[in-house]
């Protein structure tokens, strides 16, 4: 992903806030069948609300392997464009929908994906997962001088 991709979209955790504790973080796997973690697990009891992280459609909302998924296909992301995933959750819009990033788009749902509830956020490009922590990773802070302000 390059930077000016990054830049490019509005950036924001999908709970919160308070910024999420991060139960466990992104574990890619070795090869495309092996054991890993595709994604990131994020506290939340059930009921949390669930905002959309960037702007997009959404092209899925429903039950997989009886959780509750919601997919955001994100605007303006390449060839394959990339997708978040969130699960599981109550999702509150249905596929089609275009979203901002901040708008409600679902709720964390009691589930078995995580020892505590959680809300798990996958980001993934075609068939590969990457980590979606580097959707909020932002170069070093830059001072800029002041003009024009009286002292």
């Amino acid at each position: 992903m390059t930077t000016s991709l990054l830049l490019a979209l509005a950036l924001l955790w999908p709970l919160g806030p308070p910024r999420p504790e991060v139960l466990r973080g992104w574990e890619p796997p070795p090869g495309p069948y092996a054991a890993g973690h595709r994604g990131v697990d994020l506290a939340a009891p059930a009921g949390a609300p669930v905002r959309a992280s960037a702007a997009g459609t959404v092209t899925f909302a429903g039950p997989v392997g009886g959780r509750g998924v919601l997919t955001i296909t994100l605007a303006g992301t390449g060839d394959p464009p990339l997708r978040t995933t969130y699960s599981p959750v109550e999702p509150l819009v249905a596929t089609g929908t275009v979203v901002r990033p901040g708008d409600l788009v679902a709720r964390v749902a009691p589930g078995t994906h995580c020892p505590e509830s959680c809300l798990h956020w996958g980001l993934l490009r075609g068939d590969a997962y990457l980590d979606p922590l580097r959707l909020l990773r932002r170069g070093p802070a830059r001072l800029l001088p002041v003009t024009g302000v009286s002292g």
